[in-house]
């Protein structure tokens, strides 16, 4: 018997474990070479783990496993024979009959249940205490009744008197590590940072007026959508070379700042948000902005994207309006040191020469660190974006769309 060992290859630099966050396959099945068995989480993506070998499949990991990277997983027998009719992990398996015997307990010996008295161990009630929930309400799986760490640690706040008709269930499941990365990430953000936001309208009518005038032609020469990320990128890039300490991060006493516009652009993907970087943005054109952004747009919804297209980033865009968000305050993406925020564009009556008309306006958000950002800098960076987008054909095009769209 040749048996492979499989070991957890490494996503990335810095990542030393990752997740199986689910197995594709079950114990004994035939894979072939290539196949996904199992998807795994890192504290940076989901990715696939595809067998190295056909043959049969010994699990030697559980789903929610932490597992270090080099470790052992799986094993396959290389010198299985694939089963006749097809894979068996395709196959259907027999299921265990309950036993139909009912199994009754003496009145003399029953136990009394006596969990809601609520005793419970020192440290259940610490628990408890924590999530505000009274011992009493709580069944426990100890001795006579007795309510463990476990139970405390399973237990769910009360939502209420439950109402005659109508189903309540609840759902219990571990998050991701990628979504517990996250959460810890955004934490530390608003903990260790001294975050602020300011915010600007802009009135997206000339945006909305170039657009009609070129999209067309654009597409059929590009293959691409003329959207409204590539005059955001674009604009961001001009007010980063104007306020490069937008464009800049602390590093413990020092700030590091880039003469570079590496764009990340937050994108919602299967797994959750994801932040692949538009490298060298200030050297891309109004094509190259909208290529990239669908490139990376669709390895994230299809789950091909790498650590590596996601790594870095000098500033972040993310663009809440396309859910319907009118107004936010987004949290920095360390260790960067400001990201915008777009959100959703609707018709409001603004004033223009003395008289009032109704524009096309979307709110914007700066947030940043004040740490490393004064306040100057920061409105007159959003200030330098605005003018960008209300003014795209002098500040961003040269005063020459058609030759600008071509490029």
């Amino acid at each position: 018997m040749s048996v492979l060992e499989m070991k957890v290859p490494s996503p990335g630099e810095s990542i030393t474990e990752v997740e199986i966050a689910t197995w594709l396959v079950e114990d004994g099945d035939y894979v072939e070479k290539d196949q996904p068995i199992a998807e795994v989480d890192s504290d940076k993506a989901t990715l696939e783990l595809p067998a190295e070998e056909s043959g049969i499949i010994t699990l030697k990991a559980e789903e929610g496993d932490a597992v270090a990277v080099g470790e052992v997983v799986c094993l396959i027998d290389t010198s299985a024979s694939k089963p006749e009719g097809g894979d068996s992990s395709t196959e259907e398996k027999p299921t265990k009959e309950a036993p139909t015997q009912e199994h009754k307990v003496s009145p003399a010996v029953e136990k009394k249940d006596t969990y809601a008295s609520g005793v419970a161990s020192p440290a259940a009630k610490k628990v408890l205490a924590e999530k505000g929930i009274e011992a009493s309400t709580v069944k426990g799986t100890g001795k006579d009744g007795r309510i463990t760490k476990d139970d405390a640690v399973k237990a769910v706040p009360s939502m209420g008197t439950q109402p005659a008709n109508g189903t309540r269930g609840t759902e219990r499941k571990k998050m991701s590590m990628l979504r517990r990365k996250v959460a810890e990430r955004l934490v530390a953000v608003k903990s260790e940072t001294a975050m602020l936001t300011t915010f600007n309208e802009v009135n997206m009518q000339p945006i909305f007026d170039l657009r009609s005038q070129y999209k067309e032609d654009f597409k059929a020469k590009h293959g691409v959508g003329l959207g409204f990320m590539s005059f955001f990128t674009l604009a961001v890039v001009r007010a980063l070379k104007m306020y490069p300490d937008v464009n800049s991060m602390i590093d413990g006493d020092y700030q590091v700042k880039h003469d570079f516009q590496d764009i990340s652009i937050a994108v919602s993907g299967p797994k959750g948000l994801m932040v692949p970087v538009i490298r060298n943005a200030e050297d891309l054109s109004f094509r190259g902005v909208e290529s990239e952004v669908k490139r990376l747009a669709l390895r994230a919804r299809d789950g091909q994207i790498t650590i590596d297209e996601m790594t870095g980033g000098t500033f972040t865009i993310t663009n809440g309006g396309v859910f319907g968000s009118m107004l936010s305050t987004p949290i920095i993406n360390p260790p960067q040191s400001a990201i915008l925020g777009m959100h959703n564009i609707v018709e409001r009556p603004i004033a223009v020469d003395g008289g009032v008309t109704i524009a096309p306006i979307m709110y914007v958000a700066l947030s940043y660190d004040h740490r490393i950002i004064d306040g100057r800098e920061s409105v007159g960076f959003l200030v330098a974006i605005k003018e960008a987008l209300e003014n795209p054909v002098e500040l961003l095009m040269d005063n020459n769309p058609t030759k600008a769209l071509e490029m």
